[in-house]
């Protein structure tokens, strides 16, 4: 893949900083990896991470002033991925069909696989929403001869479609309770409801939660925002015109 390919996505991530929307959960940090696919976490979780935006204020607050909101401009950046571009008929379809915030779903994707069809986790995961082959025959999947699950899950239609399922099934066992059904898509329904209807004490699904609902909060549409809005560090302001190489974070800069 070309330097000039990875411009989009990195645009994107600095696009966040830029146009950050109000989140309570946690800070967002991120990293482009050597394929040019967008990594998030909720923590810095090695030297790869740069901060992107955070819920923390300023001392002088009134000096700062919020950062003004524009979510049309982050759609249309955020559509500039080829790889989102490719799917998100899918997902506006899945959407529609299992009743899903369109905006949940990019959030989760964009965290899960950082919207890379071929993503495969070390535990088994395939696919965009990172399905497990038991979960999907779970939902009607079977193997066949010539195509095992794990592999029909490398179809964005199939995987988006199970993974949206299952979505909607733990939404539903969660009623307003978002969180939760995020905790449960990452770490199983028995482990959310044996850490007493509560996000598990696991660092890995809590960061997942976190940079989900933070991620959230910035793509889902102005009128749906209600929490307080918070203030990026400006020093931590990464420009646009500092593009990251290929397997670095974009460079954190200072705002003057």
């Amino acid at each position: 893949m070309s330097s000039s390919a990875y411009r989009p996505l990195v645009v994107l991530l600095g696009l966040l900083v830029l146009l950050w929307q109000p989140v309570a959960w946690a800070d967002v940090w991120a990293y482009v990896d050597d394929k040019g696919v967008p990594h998030f976490a909720a923590e810095q979780l090695d030297e790869r991470y740069a901060l992107y935006f955070t819920d923390q204020a300023p001392a002088d607050a009134t000096r700062a002033g919020p950062v003004p909101m524009a979510p049309t401009r982050l759609h249309a950046f955020f559509e500039i991925s080829p790889d989102y571009k490719a799917v998100r008929h899918l997902l506006r379809e899945a959407a529609r069909e299992h009743d899903i915030d369109y905006a949940l779903l990019q959030a989760l994707i964009a965290t899960e696989s950082g919207f890379d069809p071929a993503a495969v986790s070390p535990k088994g995961a395939v696919g965009l929403m990172q399905v497990m082959p038991a979960t999907a025959r779970g939902y009607g999947l079977e193997d066949q001869r010539r195509r095992p699950v794990a592999r029909q899950l490398t179809d964005a239609r199939t995987n988006i479609q199970v993974g949206s399922q299952h979505l909607r099934r733990l939404l539903k066992k969660f009623p307003d309770r978002v969180d939760l059904a995020l905790a449960a898509y990452n770490a199983g329904l028995k482990t959310v409801r044996r850490a007493g209807n509560q996000v598990p004490p696991y660092r890995e699904t809590q960061n997942y939660v976190r940079t989900v609902l933070a991620l959230y909060a910035v793509l889902k549409p102005a009128a749906d925002k209600t929490a307080p809005r918070p203030y990026p560090q400006r020093d931590e302001f990464a420009r646009l015109d500092e593009l990251a190489e290929p397997g670095a974070a974009l460079k954190r800069v200072k705002s003057y």
